[in-house]
């Protein structure tokens, strides 16, 4: 892929997704090369990542993580990268973390010149505007339409994942997309940008419009714009075997490397989505 080999692409994305989850937090504080986050119980903010990848953690460090994160009655949970380092892995073990879930990190190169469109087509009906950060009711409805996936239909947007997502919205290095049938919002999705590589986050298409290609064009816009912000590699996260994989294949993304998230449940710990 490109010049970059799997671990570059880490080491990059890593850190982009570190200081991402910054912005969207209250409260950060650097560790192990990377940053460990939080705004409060129930938000998805609270954890750490990007940890391990710049040599080895300290049982220190880890232990400084534990009493970040206890001392605000708020489970320990850590994404752990395939190429950090042995002892970080280690470390968390003799500590008590557990396996909660795996994720696959998948990407593609963004070469000069190259065109991005649906493999399936525009969507006919359905338009699409880049969101403006100072129209707040612009950006609550692309909260509520992206954020849709990620709970219950019908359901209210929780608190805590609308605080974390207006901090991103607003930041320079954000641009968020919705999809518009008429004036309703029926989906959208965001880029992230760090230094060389690009995000797809923040995904969701309403239900009733699922499968009508909404997804893929909300991929091929942030890639758009990723190329015109000069990344040279855009990844996205996933659940493996999600229809979100099957999406991003369509859009040429390929498998780079895997990561686990790892808790260290405790009596009286609030877990983090």
């Amino acid at each position: 892929m490109s010049n970059l080999t799997p671990r570059d692409i880490a080491a990059l994305e890593e850190r982009r997704q570190a200081e991402c989850t910054v912005t969207a937090a209250l409260v950060s504080e650097p560790i192990g090369g990377g940053f460990m986050s939080v705004s409060g119980v129930g938000s998805w903010t609270n954890q750490a990542c990007g940890l391990g990848l710049a040599g080895p953690v300290e049982a220190a460090e880890i232990d400084r993580l534990i009493e970040f994160y206890a001392s605000r009655g708020i489970e320990p949970k850590i994404e752990v990268s395939a190429f950090a380092d042995e002892t970080l892995l280690a470390g968390l073990a003799a500590r008590g973390f557990v396996l909660r879930e795996f994720e696959a990190v998948l990407a593609r190169p963004l070469a000069p010149g190259e065109a991005f469109a649906p493999a399936q087509g525009w969507p006919p009906g359905i338009t699409f505007v880049r969101v403006d950060p100072q129209d707040a009711a612009q950006v609550e409805a692309f909260i509520e339409a992206s954020t849709c996936g990620f709970r219950p239909e019908g359901s209210p947007v929780p608190e805590e994942l609308a605080a974390a997502s207006r901090r991103i919205v607003v930041q320079p290095r954000t641009e968020s997309f919705l999809a518009l049938d008429g004036e309703v919002a029926v989906g959208g999705g965001s880029l992230d940008v760090g230094e060389g590589v690009g995000a797809l986050l923040g995904t969701s298409v309403r239900a009733a419009y699922r499968g009508r290609g909404i997804q893929q064009a909300l991929i091929a816009l942030r890639l758009r714009a990723a190329q015109a912000r000069g990344c040279a590699v855009v990844c996205i996260h996933s659940r493996p075997g999600i229809p979100t994989e099957r999406n991003a294949a369509r859009m040429g993304f390929a498998l780079v490397y895997h990561k686990v998230a790892l808790v260290r449940p405790g009596p009286g710990l609030v877990p983090s989505p």
